[in-house]
């Protein structure tokens, strides 16, 4: 059956790039059709109707047309405009890094509605949290699941015995932890304490409104951060853009 040429779709906005001299490419990430890129005409010019509609990290809903290389957006509408992320540079940092996350993980039209769910609550958490370092570990730890590189937290990845309550450690290569004995196994594992491992479990197997309830000191947090962004460079492949950008608000604050 041929796909209709227009067709509808609620999206988040992931990334836009300027071209031409009034366009923008538009990086989407929708509930059923999983990312994809869009043009958006003249939409940098005073008067467009798609302007305020198409703002990053916008919820929105769209009305497309289908092209040959890039698909048109011929109709914009905010669902949730999401204000507090742009009015405060940190929560704009924290909304980059998830975004930018889901760009650099996913591939065009491959349907995730999990992540697309995920997204969604997490930049909502963001607006209302005044701990979004928490918020961001629940974000990674639950989108890593929902790509297939849920890391292991329960047993040892070489001997597969469970886990004792002791320093471990987190292996980036085998995807989860290892236990004393077998932490030769990888050199580059990283101790993982045992405060480190139980707030891990935690946001693995909670949804957000038990997991917001979580207390860290900044000493935990920065130690999870750690471990979080060993494993996601790892992946990757390399380090994200943002990262730099959120220590450098990090600091500042």
């Amino acid at each position: 059956m041929t796909a209709p040429r227009v067709y509808k779709t609620e999206a988040i906005v992931l990334k836009r790039v300027n071209v031409g001299e009034a366009d923008k490419i538009l990086t989407l990430y929708t509930p059923n059709l999983g990312k994809l890129s869009a043009v958006a005409r003249g939409v940098r010019r005073p008067k467009s109707k798609l302007g305020g509609h198409l703002e990053l990290f916008t919820h929105t809903s769209l009305m497309l047309a289908r092209g040959k290389n890039l698909d048109t957006i011929s109709q914009a509408e905010i669902i949730t405009g999401f204000m507090p992320l742009r009015d405060d540079l940190w929560r704009s940092g924290l909304a980059f890094y998830a975004v930018e996350l889901v760009h650099q993980f996913t591939a065009e039209h491959v349907e995730n509605y999990p992540i697309y769910r995920l997204l969604l609550d997490t930049l909502r958490w963001l607006c209302r949290t005044q701990d979004g370092e928490l918020a961001l570990r629940y974000f990674e730890l639950n989108l890593l699941t929902h790509l297939g590189y849920r890391p292991e937290l329960h047993h040892c990845l070489d001997c597969s015995s469970p886990l004792e309550p002791t320093t471990n450690y987190f292996s980036a290569a085998s995807g989860g932890v290892l236990c004393p004995q077998c932490r030769v196994k990888d050199s580059m594992a990283r101790p993982i304490s045992v405060n480190a491992l139980k707030v891990m479990r935690f946001l693995q197997e909670s949804d957000y409104q038990k997991a917001s309830r979580l207390k860290l000191e900044a000493e935990l947090s920065n130690d999870l951060e750690g471990l979080m962004r060993q494993y996601i460079r790892y992946l990757l492949e390399r380090e994200m853009k943002t990262v730099a950008w959120l220590d450098s608000l990090r600091r500042e604050r």
